[in-house]
């Protein structure tokens, strides 16, 4: 059997991403990349191997797994139904936090909150 990617959601607010990944079968993977920031994931359920730049650590749920910056990582699931969720800030070029339009209802002024960020980031 092939190698499956895991089935993802990706959520927003309040400027924290998380990303959700299940693995629904063992050897389910996360191909390798890097971020240009540091964070988090999150293993709700089963078990991982997380792989950094060559070397491989197993991990069993619950467990809070910290993945650095411009490190090349890797997740395969150990077992079925392994859940993980990645976890970061939402942060522009310059460290700023962002904010999607669409991620704010009826009554709030996406103008309003974006002038609170700046002012506090100029801060």
């Amino acid at each position: 059997m092939d190698k499956a990617y895991p089935e993802t959601a990706i959520n927003a607010v309040a400027n924290l991403y998380t990303r959700m990944m299940r693995f629904a079968n063992k050897g389910d993977t996360e191909p390798g990349h890097a971020h240009a920031y540091d964070h988090l994931t999150l293993l709700a359920k089963g078990s991982i191997k997380v792989t950094v730049n060559g070397e491989a650590t197993e991990f069993t749920a619950p467990h809070s797994i910290y993945i650095q910056k411009d490190k090349q990582h890797e997740l395969v699931a150990l077992e079925d139904d392994t859940l993980a969720f990645c976890i970061f800030a939402l942060k522009d070029i310059n460290g700023f936090d962002l904010l999607d339009p669409e991620s704010v209802p009826k009554g709030v002024d996406p103008l309003s909150v974006s002038q609170n960020l700046l002012c506090e980031a100029e801060a």
